[in-house]
């Protein structure tokens, strides 16, 4: 695996790293990346759901969502019937009290539990599904990282992680920011927006987001990262490539000006074209090109029955102490619906 943090840094200043970019982003964090808990939302994380595990997704008893965020993957998934028990983790408090709100919001019951990927406080075979998004390649230690994830799953179980840095995609990508970057003087004038002020572009936790992105994967890494945890059956897909060009391409203009004088019928172009090549990439590229080309990797894989743990057996008190002692946090709220409005040219990776 690549990292891309510099080398000098330990595994705990990472760690800290990401729990303050984390913390500092969780605001703003759903209107930055688009995301959505109404149908729009629902049938992009079906549709990821069903592109990882190469079948649409079956009905998960409990589940625990590695690096939860403000709720996209479990809220949605809830939302759809796919999850009975919801446990969101995150090592971001900023994240996870952004996800309990999103909860009451939208009227549902998760179970929050500020933790280390790497050190989880769970007892094993405690799920039937341990998943993510866009989180494998914030966790520096990813072999521990998975000898967990197996730990905590119960036999027969699935794990699935979705919206993972391809290496060689990553590098495609760099193109249309560039160009972007480049044309965005232009394109200001064009739409009559102002340059964003320095504070958007440097805000407290933002000179810490070349900090959290420890890792960038080729298709047999991740592969080779689950098998050595003694999970079987696994599969890695990619997705999107030309979706992913037009929308960083619009997100890096966007970012170039002040958000509120960047148009709203630009933002629809932008969110509408992202959506038309998100279907062309699903349609026609993702069956036909080698998944280390898209911008993303999804695997997934299963515990084999009759394999209570993977790993050597931890206590959860054990595993308490050693993820500094946090404990879940219930959140169930009654509130109506919510549906946001996608931001333009949405990554999905988080």
């Amino acid at each position: 695996m690549v990292r891309w943090v510099p080398a000098a840094l330990t595994a705990e200043e990472i760690r800290a790293a990401n729990t303050r970019y984390h913390d500092g982003a969780a605001q703003e964090y759903d209107f930055k990346w688009g995301i959505d808990f109404g149908a729009l939302g629902r049938g992009q994380v079906i549709a990821k759901l069903h592109k990882a595990l190469g079948h649409a997704p079956a009905h998960y008893a409990r589940s625990l969502e590695i690096g939860a965020g403000t709720g996209y993957f479990t809220l949605n998934m809830l939302g759809a019937g796919l999850i009975e028990q919801a446990t969101c983790g995150d090592i971001s408090s900023g994240m996870l009290a952004t996800l309990r709100a999103n909860a009451r919001r939208l009227g549902l019951e998760v179970q929050t539990a500020r933790v280390d990927a790497e050190r989880l406080p769970f007892p094993d075979a405690s799920f039937d599904l341990v998943f993510g998004h866009a989180v494998l390649h914030h966790i520096p230690d990813l072999e521990r990282g998975f000898a967990e994830f197996a730990r905590v799953l119960a036999p027969g179980g699935t794990v699935l992680f979705a919206g993972e840095p391809s290496r060689y995609g990553d590098r495609l990508s760099a193109l249309p920011k560039r160009l972007a970057a480049a044309a965005a003087p232009l394109w200001r004038r064009a739409v009559r927006a102002q340059a964003a002020a320095p504070a958007h572009a440097c805000g407290t936790h933002a000179a810490l987001e070349r900090l959290v992105d420890v890792h960038a994967f080729a298709p047999g890494e991740l592969r080779r990262a689950a098998l050595g945890a003694g999970l079987h059956d696994v599969r890695v897909s990619g997705e999107e490539l030309l979706a992913n060009w037009f929308g960083w391409a619009n997100r890096t203009l966007e970012a170039s000006a002040e958000p509120d004088e960047v148009p709203w019928l630009w933002r629809q172009y932008a969110h509408r074209g992202y959506m038309l090549l998100q279907a062309l990439d699903r349609s026609v590229l993702e069956a036909r090109l080698p998944a280390g080309v898209f911008y993303n990797l999804m695997l997934s894989a299963h515990k084999p029955t009759g394999v209570l743990s993977a790993a050597a057996p931890r206590s959860a008190a054990g595993a308490a102490t050693a993820a500094g002692g946090t404990c879940a946090e219930r959140s169930a709220a009654r509130t109506g619906p919510a549906g946001e409005t996608p931001t333009a040219g949405r990554s999905s990776r988080r």
